[in-house]
């Protein structure tokens, strides 16, 4: 229901969502962009792709024939810490992913987005390249 109102699709954590996304895509002629969300944190509350799992992606020939969507880019939320180091080592090795994704993409010119930072962290994460920021509790306040 939401297809024809999105204009990029953030938490894609599964060739299954991938496919459903492009069926969605199909029925309103639609090409949705996606990020791919790898995990990147030390926490289990968090998911998405392994590292592996998203190279892995980016050369399965199954993901050329999603003709609906479009893979711009990589997304990833660093662990809820304020040890700096760790952050910073979290979001470059998300930006050394993007980077070695990039050159497997199907489609490299549109590959160019990497959401990573929120309120807390941004700055560490514009610091390693990140392209999209969410600040959401900068604007509108703590979640209750």
């Amino acid at each position: 229901m939401i297809a024809p109102f999105v204009t990029l699709i953030q938490g894609v954590d599964s060739f299954k969502l991938l496919q459903e996304i492009n069926k969605e895509g199909k029925k309103i002629d639609k090409i949705i962009d996606c990020l791919i969300q790898v995990h990147i944190a030390q926490e289990e509350t968090k998911f998405g792709f392994s590292e592996e799992e998203v190279e892995a992606l980016m050369l399965f020939p199954e993901l050329a024939e999603l003709e609906n969507i479009r893979i711009r880019g990589l997304m990833g939320m660093a662990s809820m810490s304020s040890d700096t180091s760790l952050l910073k080592k979290e979001f470059s090795s998300l930006k050394n992913l993007f980077n070695n994704s990039k050159l497997m993409s199907f489609d490299p010119d549109a590959f160019d987005t990497l959401s990573m930072g929120m309120s807390s962290d941004y700055k560490i994460a514009l610091d390693c390249g990140s392209t999209m920021i969410r600040i959401g509790s900068t604007l509108f306040g703590e979640r209750n």
